[in-house]
């Protein structure tokens, strides 16, 4: 049993296997219950180990005996797997119910053991016999307790009388004998208690490990050994015997998968090219279509254009993306909006034939209709042919500390410190200093056993959980190859494996992903068409308009889509990007790839004229033209590879899987011999091909491929555009839009728009829906939009107001919200009980409108509004209809700005009113902060101290440690870069201060400018009771 029991198995296959061939097994069977979810790793590493896999699951019947179950042949795998999903499927996500009667009839190519209980029921025994004729084992299992003897005795005589052979069992959940300890954790976590409670749930000893050969010959009779090679010479089954068929019914009559395809590419090329389609472009659609034949992918492109054409069809906004970007075919289909003519893509990259494995087409959905066409894909091919991949869900630092210390008996209050020494994504275990910052001894015995089994438990599966939107779809029921079983999402399934173990098998899939800009920009457009502005599509905006690329070139990018990190807006003044192109680039080159290759350097000092632009070779120069000398793209390696070193494009296309998987795997160093070799053979200095090297060890960390950028590119500048013409329609459809925050919280999103000058006004029942809409203002008075700090302000078109909705109330119900609309439509509201009765709101409605000051046309201020909220009752039948008899006013306050300013945050998360810092200035400036818009004036390398509300905290992989932040003031945004050292010193400050004040250094270099950070101070006090989020990544 392998890790991928999920809490039960404290080994993975991997140790397990290598173990086995350590100790000289044949073979091994890896029998998960109720589950195939490890075995395709598990045949990796039987391979690599070179000991048989035996694929098997155990099941424990209800009311019925307890199997291991082994595949004899593929149809027993399937038999498997159908009885898997049949369980699965009829209960709730992590559960299984069988019974005897499901497993009746044929059960050919199945081997069964029966692990009897401690009492054997002879009628299970008999029942296993009767249903496995000839395939049936009892099962004994020794492990050195004080009744061994005793034991197989028994189970001689139960064997002798219901005619069953006897045969060794280990009952194996570890690898060895050490991870004893981690055993008895996972099992407490499992059942949710500690060790010390989890009594007869833990095994008495730690014998349940693969023993060594003589131990295990001293422990079991000869024959009960033998048996169990005669069961592994029995299964011949293995996971490379499995075949995937793609389906066939999206071809009409009359029609091949490769003459519809071919007329649907001739149609689409026509509408790509209207004027006449180049001669280039049809010899690259005929090579392709040609590469796609050979292959017989054909079913596999025509599946997922019709899912596209679904989408369209319904005005559902979606794009291709990823490699799929490099295909032309993809393009005149309409899959992709990227013109691979335009930006030269390599089509190796996607499919090749000496690969020989299936292409992966990732379509971007609008996310907030994306599970539109999800049941779509589950309408037209069935339940029973179509699922979504799982994602094996792996512990990471926080999460495996704080089950292993809840486990081992820590209190809450000490778990929660000591999970909080972690950041949520560290891998790595806290260090002595961390743990005495968070009161901890680190050499106290208890908590060294909690990191040393955390250090063990880390990136151990924790359970499976579902792809974003990778469908398998095969035209044989799913089941024959993989069991499926309900996802924690009504209305979904998944198969039990993941992304590597299709890519490991072969089977191709249909990624129906989301991206929240999608659904953005098409609320965007609407809120336009609405408010009759303009009516406009995607592809009436114009491409290369210079005012959009200008605020581009600012860093003026806040809610834009990839472009709009801090990173990024760093990056935008330095790299200044022009056109399209430069934009593909920018999208690709603040990512761990091109920063660990050390690339992103060298093309800024080439981009700003500081280093000459040269080329290795007049060969090299068409590959490396357009990057000014430098690889970026994962394409470019490839076709370095190609041009200077001999690689086939199929060899190149394994560089870049080799690439993609060396950190975890390995790999790497024979492409290395071969680069450099082929390199000299063609005149390249060993200089040359070690950088090149280096590059390519660089992309072992995330980095986009061309065709990726590629497509990111377009919405990047769709975005960006909507943002510098149409603000205030765009950041309305921002904030309506929850699968889209990026960075950037409401608030933050609305006081940009506000500091750009569009109006934003506040939630009121008289004139706001459920989301918010854009408002017309009368004589709407042109705004500036405001650049970053040091930046100029440029004039953008009069702007209507944003009208905040409901959704931004917290708290308040969405049938609560339409119900009022629906009221306020049929006549408007003559005072508070007119309102709470037509519209059907109770008391804690009416608090919530109070509260965020929406009853202020009908009750006045926030103060008098709460207690006329508190006096609204419900009426009687025999008085409904009737006028209320009018009380008298009762003279109350209205409350103080910091009184308006504390409710607004806590009732909508933002204020209209003046910035909260504002009200706090005076008291910053005796603490000699100053403001943002002070910072601008200031010269490179000045000493301040600047204070502001802490919005983003972020500590990117490839920072080394450096934690980036993000504080807000009632001017602007100011970015504060922390080193390593400084981040640890004064954690404390870094991680919890909601009004952070810096010491540091101001640094404005090529239009950039951010405080590097010399000294925290938590100034939180000074906020009192006032909340505001925090977007926090690290």
């Amino acid at each position: 049993m392998s890790n991928f029991s999920f809490l039960r198995g404290a080994s993975s296959a991997k140790e397990l296997f290598a173990r086995a061939k350590a100790l000289g097994y044949r073979a091994l069977a890896i029998t998960d219950e109720a589950s195939m979810a490890g075995v395709v790793r598990a045949f990796e590493a039987a391979r690599e180990a070179g000991i048989a896999m035996i694929t098997g699951t155990e099941l424990q019947l209800e009311r019925g005996p307890k199997l291991v179950l082994l595949a004899e042949t593929l149809a027993g795998y399937q038999r498997l797997c159908g009885w898997i999903t049949l369980g699965r499927r009829r209960m709730r996500k992590g559960e299984y119910r069988l019974t005897m009667a499901d497993l009746a009839g044929d059960t050919t190519g199945v081997l069964a053991l029966w692990i009897p209980g401690a009492v054997p029921e002879a009628a299970h025994g008999a029942w296993v016999e009767a249903n496995f004729p000839g395939r049936a084992w009892l099962a004994v299992e020794l492990h050195r307790g004080p009744d061994d003897a005793a034991r197989l005795h028994q189970l001689r005589d139960l064997g002798a009388t219901l005619g069953l052979p006897l045969v060794a069992a280990g009952d194996v959940h570890m690898h060895a004998r050490g991870r004893r300890a981690l055993q008895d954790t996972v099992t407490a976590i499992r059942h949710r208690c500690t060790v010390r409670e989890a009594g007869a749930r833990l095994f008495p000893n730690g014998e349940r490990h693969l023993r060594r050969l003589d131990v295990l010959a001293r422990t079991y009779p000869p024959d009960l050994l033998a048996e169990t090679t005669r069961i592994a010479d029995r299964c011949t089954f293995t996971l490379d015997q499995l075949r995937y068929e793609y389906p066939r019914e999206v071809v009409p009559e009359g029609h091949t998968p490769a003459s519809w395809l071919r007329q649907l590419s001739d149609e689409g090329a026509r509408w790509r090219w209207p004027a006449g389609v180049p001669e280039d472009v049809r010899r690259k659609i005929d090579d392709e279509l040609q590469l796609i034949a050979d292959l017989q992918y054909e079913s596999y492109f025509l599946t997922v254009h019709d899912i596209v054409r679904f989408a369209r069809g319904r005005g559902i906004l979606c794009q291709g993306r990823g490699s799929a970007a490099n295909s032309v075919v993809c393009y005149v289909l309409g899959i992709t909006e990227v013109d691979p003519a335009r930006v030269g893509m390599l089509m190796e990259r996607f499919i090749s034939r000496e690969r020989k494995e299936p292409p992966d087409i990732d379509v971007d959905f609008d996310s907030t209709r994306r599970e539109e066409v999800i049941q779509y894909v589950y309408e037209r091919y069935g339940r029973e042919r179509a699922a979504l991949t799982a994602v094996a869900t792996t512990y990471s630092g926080r999460s495996t500390i704080r089950d292993v210390a809840k486990a081992l008996g820590l209190s809450p209050d000490q778990v929660d410190r000591l999970a909080r020494t972690l950041g949520r994504w560290d891998s790595a275990l806290p260090a002595a200093e961390r743990l005495r910052e968070a009161g901890f001894d680190p050499d106290n015995p208890v908590i060294r056993r909690v990191l040393a089994l955390t250090g063990q438990l880390l990136n151990f599966p924790r359970h499976l959980s579902q792809h974003p939107g990778g469908f398998v779809i095969s035209d044989a029921p799913l089941h024959t190859l993989v069991p499926v079983e309900n996802a924690a999402m009504p209305d979904r399934t998944v198969i039990q494996w993941d992304k590597d173990d299709l890519d490991t098998l072969g089977l191709m899939k249909v990624d129906v992903l989301g991206i929240g800009m999608l659904g953005a920009i098409s609320r965007c457009l609407q809120l336009l068409r609405a408010s009759g502005r303009r009516e406009l599509t995607v592809q009436d905006i114009p491409a290369e308009d210079p005012a959009v690329y200008a605020m581009i070139q600012r860093g003026d990018t806040v809610g834009t889509f990839q472009i709009e990190s801090r990173a990024q807006m760093a990056m935008l003044p330095r790299l200044k990007p022009a056109c399209y192109y430069d934009l593909v680039v920018q999208v690709a080159i603040v990512r761990p790839g091109p920063i660990e290759g050390k690339m992103v350097h060298p093309y800024l000092q080439r981009r700003q004229g500081r280093e000459p632009v040269v080329y290795p070779s007049p060969a090299l120069e068409k590959v490396l033209r357009r990057t000014l000398g430098i690889p970026l793209f994962q394409e470019q390696v490839m076709q370095i590879a190609i041009v200077a070193a001999g690689y086939t494009p199929g060899e190149a296309d394994q560089l870049r899987r080799s690439m993609a998987a060396w950190k975890r795997h390995g790999g790497l160093e024979p492409h290395r011999e071969r680069l450099l070799a082929g390199m000299r053979e063609r005149g390249y200095d060993d200089a040359f091909a070690e950088r090149i090297f280096e590059q390519v060890k660089g992309f072992g960390s995330y980095g986009f491929p061309e065709s990726h950028a590629a497509s990111y590119a377009l919405v990047a500048y769709v975005s960006a555009w909507l943002k510098c013409h149409e603000p205030a329609a765009f950041t309305c459809a921002l904030v309506n839009t929850p699968t889209h925050m990026g960075f950037y919280t409401p608030n933050q999103l609305l006081q940009e728009v506000r500091r750009q000058g569009v109006r934003v006004l506040p939630v009121d029942v008289r004139y706001s829906d459920w989301e918010c809409t854009l408002e017309s203002i009368g004589t709407e008075v042109p705004p500036t939009r405001a650049a970053p700090v040091g930046g100029t302000s440029v004039p953008i078109s009069p702007q209507p107001a944003i009208r905040l909705g409901f959704n931004q109330i917290l708290g308040f119900p969405q049938q609560a919200a339409e119900r009022l609309v629906i009221a306020r439509a049929r006549a408007p509201f003559r005072h508070l009980d007119d309102l709470a009765h037509r519209a059907g709101l109770d008391r804690r409605a009416l608090d919530r409108l109070a509260e965020a000051d929406a009853l202020r046309g009908l009750a006045g201020h926030r103060n008098r509004a709460r207690w006329a909220a508190s006096g609204v009752e419900a009426s009687l039948p025999l008085f409904a209809g009737m006028e209320a008899s009018p009380e008298a006013r009762v003279a109350l306050p209205p409350p103080t700005p910091g009184e308006r300013v504390l409710a607004d945050y806590a009732s909508t998360g933002t204020t209209l009113g003046p910035h909260p810092l504002r009200l706090l200035r005076k008291q910053l400036r005796a603490q000699r902060c100053r403001p943002s818009r002070e910072l601008a004036t200031l010269p490179h390398g000045a000493h301040v101290r600047h204070a502001g509300l802490v919005t983003l905290r972020q500590r990117p992989g490839t920072a080394k440690g450096v934690t980036f932040v993000t504080l807000e003031d009632e001017d602007g945004s100011v970015s504060v870069v922390v080193w390593q050292d400084l981040g640890e010193r004064q954690r404390r400050e870094l991680a919890n201060a909601r009004l952070l004040a810096v010491d540091g250094r101001w640094e404005k270099v090529d239009g950039v400018s951010h405080l590097i950070a010399g000294r925290l101070h938590d100034f939180s006090h000074l906020m009192g009771a006032l909340q505001v989020s925090s977007h926090d990544y690290y």
